[in-house]
């Protein structure tokens, strides 16, 4: 694994690091707003006194720092393929440019010795079950980000869980799973686009300092997985929640008479929710970009100051 010199250097002398997913830029977002979005967010963590750190496999080398002509070409979205923690290995050994999802990234930080990763919405537990040959037993397909989150001890910014999803279960799954879900400034899971969902969640916080100090304890007690750190899209872009409804719901209509299913199902959903919405989806998803990361820069402020911390990265 390669690490950029910034980086290694801020872990080393334990200054603030966030990592930051690479596929949101080569799948999840279109031209030129992805490049619009790598900016802010890469700003935001920056001028929040902390240490960008994209993830990404480039050119078969699993990276954690992506920069400079690397990140040029997965900001040109050409060949990129789309990399899960399962996809680590077979990708870095075929010598591909790999853009990691949140469960690939969380891999990658981790070995890098990152606590804070920031995000756009978490993968979950779809709303369509696909066909199966046993039709009386539908599987759901569900997110390797869960699984990846059960097992990884970081702190994860996110607007919750993506719009498309079946948002009931999978806080059902996160809590079956044991990973704790933690509002920031609200006590309802935010819709990823919406502000919220009517979900209730079982603990707010009000700082960025209060969820380092949770996040002491969590490692204190040698736990190892993440704890999610919720918070809503700006208001000035946020959608209403049942403009949001009804344009997943013809995307998921739509989806089913295309065909598409497995990986290539997110970024297409979030496409076509694009088309459904007039472009407003867009808007604010790069603005929750930009909101998640200055979050996630805060936090690992707050956690920079703590010895504990810092030795257990050394």
């Amino acid at each position: 694994m390669r690490v950029s010199p910034a980086v290694a250097a801020a872990v080393r002398d334990g200054r603030p690091v966030v990592a930051l997913e690479s596929s949101v830029f080569a799948q999840g977002l279109p031209r030129p707003e992805n490049r619009e979005a790598a900016r802010r967010m890469l700003a935001a963590v920056r001028t929040r006194g902390a240490e960008p750190a994209l993830t990404a496999i480039a050119a078969g080398t699993p990276v954690v720092g992506l920069e400079d002509d690397d990140l040029e070409r997965f900001l040109a979205r050409d060949g990129v393929r789309k990399v899960s923690a399962r996809d680590l290995a077979p990708a870095a050994a075929a010598g591909v440019d790999g853009a990691t999802t949140v469960a690939a990234s969380l891999v990658l930080a981790h070995a890098a010795r990152i606590d804070v990763l920031a995000t756009g919405g978490i993968g979950g537990v779809h709303r369509v079950a696909p066909a199966t040959a046993h039709a009386a037993l539908p599987v759901r397909d569900e997110s390797a980000d869960l699984v990846e989150l059960a097992r990884t001890p970081m702190i994860v910014v996110c607007a919750g869980a993506k719009s498309i999803l079946d948002l009931p279960a999978t806080m059902e799954r996160l809590e079956s799973l044991g990973i704790a879900v933690v509002g920031y400034r609200v006590g309802e899971l935010p819709g990823f686009l919406t502000s919220g969902t009517g979900i209730s969640l079982s603990w707010r916080m009000e700082s960025a300092a209060e969820v380092a100090a949770a996040w002491r304890v969590e490692r204190s007690l040698g736990r190892t997985e993440a704890m999610i750190v919720v918070q809503p899209p700006p208001a000035s872009s946020a959608l209403p929640r049942a403009l949001v409804d009804a344009a997943v719901d013809r995307a998921l209509e739509a989806a089913t008479g295309a065909n598409v299913a497995g990986a290539a199902l997110t970024p297409w959903l979030l496409g076509r929710l694009e088309q459904e919405t007039g472009g407003a989806s867009l808007a604010a998803n790069v603005a929750l970009l930009e909101s998640n990361a200055a979050l996630a820069a805060e936090i690992a402020v707050e956690l920079a100051t703590d010895v504990e911390i810092v030795r257990a990265r050394a």
